[in-house]
């Protein structure tokens, strides 16, 4: 022990000792006393938030520091302070937890089983469902929403990204490597869950809209669900965010259309892996000049490429833009017309991230060429399926999670989908 570490213990004692009360942790989980009652609990609230985080099945979230929280935690047992009516305790849920790790494309995944205690019992056997993330870095095994699901009567299979968390594999946006580790997921989870489970299949989220699906035609598989993906491709995506940006900037028509050679330019950028499009970015610059709105514009990475020298992305755009092994041109089409499984997907209305003209456009007609799909789209929303409020500089602060969304998922999963769900609209 250090001589200054000594002279501090005393100081540190009495810190202690005057030192307010810190909330119990409880552990990661369901608590509720049936099954509409319940709260599902995740890991410590990211700063300056205290306490944990929190998700209830009709979207309010927060974390039970909060002044505001209905709830705390006290040793396993969740304390529910309801607007009116009494004080209500609510104990933790049975779930089983299964730790694993598996073999995909060689390199070694790792993944848990999430099921209700009762998934053995019999006549039981609950739909398993391998949830499919997003473009994220972030572990899903420390999340709640797989607890969210479980709670709701469904098996659920997570796992760690290559790249990411204890997955072994460089990082990727190769969606066709990802489909790849999706299927063995989800060979993985009918091993662990052997006997014990009924239908399986996917839900992507997001970028797992893309990947899903695509794993759904490596592996058999009884459903495929989607929560705000899109049916067009990275470039398309970019162009469509370009174009929302510029109808809410109110720019008139000549404009827009420099705005669509911005779009036209770096399409040629990405998909020659920065080997050709400078001379077109160049004479969008020279267009556009020094108009407002180049400096707002965003997109996926449009925005961002304009703003930069042709010195600097020749040097490092594709370092910066190409490094994940994305499928610039990807055919989402093609992929759900080789899918044999039904297939839900829920939009956003007003996603900022995923535009939905044009994935709605797809969807109809898919729909129409007779694809087993049903649509739902939440109107108001961002992506994520988030409530929003709107700033005074036109930015969004998200709220919640849409009323019904995660009953939806919950419902269609276990094949009994009938609503209504929140203010959601079914398209087909």
């Amino acid at each position: 022990m250090s001589a200054f570490l000594a002279r501090r213990l005393p100081f540190l004692a009495l810190l202690t000792a005057f030192a307010l009360p810190v909330q119990a942790m409880c552990q990661r989980g369901v608590y509720g006393v049936d099954a509409d009652n319940f709260v599902v609990l995740g890991p410590a609230a990211m700063a300056p938030a205290t306490g944990q985080r929190y998700l209830l099945r009709d979207g309010r979230r927060g974390s039970t520091g909060d002044a505001s929280s209905p709830f705390a935690c006290d040793t396993d047992v969740v304390t529910y302070k309801p607007a009116q009516g009494p004080e209500q305790r609510w104990p933790r849920r049975a779930t089983r937890e299964t730790a694993t790790t598996f073999s995909s494309v060689a390199s070694t995944l790792a993944g848990q089983l999430i099921e209700p205690a009762d998934a053995d019992a019999a006549g039981a056997k609950p739909p398993l469902v391998v949830m499919v993330h997003g473009s994220e870095k972030t572990s899903p095994l420390s999340g709640i929403y797989a607890y969210m699901m479980a709670a709701q009567g469904i098996s659920v299979f997570v796992y760690d990204k290559r790249g990411t968390g204890a997955s072994e594999g460089d990082y990727t946006q190769n969606f066709e490597l990802l489909a790849d580790d999706a299927a063995a997921a989800l060979g993985e989870a009918r091993r662990l869950a052997a006997g014990r489970y009924g239908r399986a299949g996917f839900f992507g989220g997001s970028q797992g809209g893309w990947v899903a699906p695509l794993a759904a035609t490596k592996v058999p598989a009884d459903f495929v669900a989607v929560g705000f993906g899109l049916v067009v491709s990275p470039i398309e995506e970019d162009r469509e965010q370009l174009l929302d940006e510029a109808k809410e900037m109110g720019l008139d028509k000549a404009a827009t259309a420099q705005v669509q050679a911005l779009s036209r330019a770096t399409a040629l950028l990405v998909r020659s892996h920065f080997a050709t499009g400078y001379a077109e970015l160049a004479k969008v610059r020279t267009a556009v000049g020094k108009a407002p709105w180049a400096a707002k514009i965003k997109g996926e990475y449009s925005g961002d490429m304009l703003r930069m020298s042709e010195a600097d992305l020749k040097r490092i755009g594709r370092a910066r833009f190409d490094n994940v092994g994305l499928i610039w041109d990807y055919d989402a089409v093609a992929a759900l017309k080789r899918l044999h499984a039904p297939l839900l997907w829920v939009l956003a209305g007003e996603d900022r991230e995923a535009p939905i003209a044009q994935t709605q456009k797809a969807l109809d007609a898919l729909s129409k060429a007779g694809q087993r799909l049903d649509a739902y789209v939440f109107p108001n929303t961002d992506h994520g399926i988030f409530e929003f409020r709107t700033n005074p500089d036109g930015s969004r602060t998200v709220t919640r999670i849409a009323d019904g969304y995660l009953k939806l998922l919950g419902d269609w999963i276990k094949g009994r989908a009938d609503g209504p769900y929140g203010n959601s609209v079914k398209l087909h």
